[in-house]
């Protein structure tokens, strides 16, 4: 397998973090990019204690010119960019019509759904231009199924992504591109933070680990270049009655 570079976004925890990794012990360069240097920096560090190669990128993916400068410059310390995992993601405990505040929709929405195609129209020409690219799109279970607790700008931005990968498929394919719509179901992140009613131990111990999904994310960016994953969709197996 060629190595070539990684670049995750929200990858300073959850599954960002995991598919950062996974992707490194795959012997790829990874570029790190989130909101918290800090956490980045941990990442990076338990990369390249492994062998493997680290870049953080530390980024708003709301900010489109920070977006751009960003790829630039991991073209220029790592090379092209191969392939995206966007994890980046958003939401709030104000998640129900009564209770909203329109603002904070329009930030999850922008970092949800704008946010990944600022990165994708980043990287998007140079793909085309060598033909080859994978890009995963981190999404939700809620995006597949309809979940009425998972608040109506998270569903909005999350089911979008979905047509976004469609899209990409149908348009890029023959130019080697290929994206896959991941539908994690309930993760035991530091993400169950922004629920309006944390879950405990209890409700965790049976959930989906981050690394499952870094494992998921792993399989599609090694599946051969002529295999084109659409849709992924991961749950938790149902515990006995």
């Amino acid at each position: 397998m060629d190595a070539r570079t990684v670049w995750v976004t929200g990858a300073g925890s959850g599954m960002g973090r995991a598919s950062a990794l996974a992707a490194a012990q795959d012997g790829r360069p990874v570029a790190l990019s989130g909101r918290r240097p800090e956490v980045l920096d941990e990442v990076a560090a338990e990369i390249r204690s492994a062998g493997g190669t680290a870049l953080t990128v530390p980024l708003d993916v709301t900010d489109p010119g920070a977006v751009r400068e960003a790829a630039a410059r991991i073209e220029q310390e790592l090379g092209a960019v191969e392939a995206l995992v966007l994890s980046a993601g958003l939401n709030a405990p104000k998640r129900y019509w009564r209770d909203q505040d329109l603002a904070e929709f329009a930030a999850i929405v922008d970092t949800n759904l704008l946010g990944p195609v600022s990165v994708i129209d980043a990287v998007l020409p140079g793909m085309r231009e060598r033909e080859a690219g994978t890009i995963v799109l981190i999404s939700s279970y809620s995006a597949w199924r309809f979940s009425p607790d998972a608040g109506a700008a998270y569903s909005a931005s999350k089911t979008a992504l979905g047509p976004l990968a469609a899209t990409l498929n149908a348009q890029e394919n023959g130019h080697g591109i290929r994206a896959c719509h991941l539908c994690p179901g309930d993760v035991d992140s530091d993400f169950l933070d922004q629920r309006p009613v944390v879950p405990g131990a209890e409700d965790r111990a049976v959930m989906l680990t981050p690394e499952d999904i870094g494992r998921a994310v792993a399989f599609v960016l090694t599946s051969p270049a002529h295999v084109v994953i659409d849709e992924l969709v991961i749950s938790p197996a149902k515990p006995a009655a």
